[in-house]
């Protein structure tokens, strides 16, 4: 019953930034992302709860990566700075209107993705 729309994914050389959006038909409890390399498993990389007042991070992106929504909860973003080569995926936005940790494990919602390339 709800449709994610990613954008804002491309090219770009390493140390640079690149802002992701992720629409929502419908309002929801908590989003997140997810990304895939090439011959990799999906990994999770950040979400947030309905308030935006709680976060979780990966390892590997913590300093790094910002999460974030809108006051509607419709629209949520991920801020990628000091973007690494080993960032190089498709990434996947995600929602559930369960708590943060269900998205974290099992979101019932998932975009299409959008590719994010990273250049030496």
């Amino acid at each position: 019953q709800v449709q994610l729309v990613e954008s804002g994914g491309g090219f770009v050389q390493a140390g640079g930034s690149l802002r992701l959006s992720c629409a929502a038909s419908r309002r929801t409890l908590s989003m997140g992302w997810f990304r895939q390399a090439p011959g990799k498993e999906r990994e999770f990389v950040a979400a947030i709860n309905w308030s935006g007042t709680s976060t979780r991070y990966a390892d590997s992106v913590k300093g790094r990566f910002i999460i974030s929504r809108d006051n509607a909860g419709n629209t949520e973003y991920l801020q990628m700075n000091s973007l690494k080569p080993e960032d190089t995926a498709v990434y996947y936005c995600a929602a559930t209107f369960g708590s943060i940790e269900t998205v974290k494990i099992s979101p019932s919602y998932w975009g299409q993705g959008t590719q994010v390339t990273v250049s030496s």
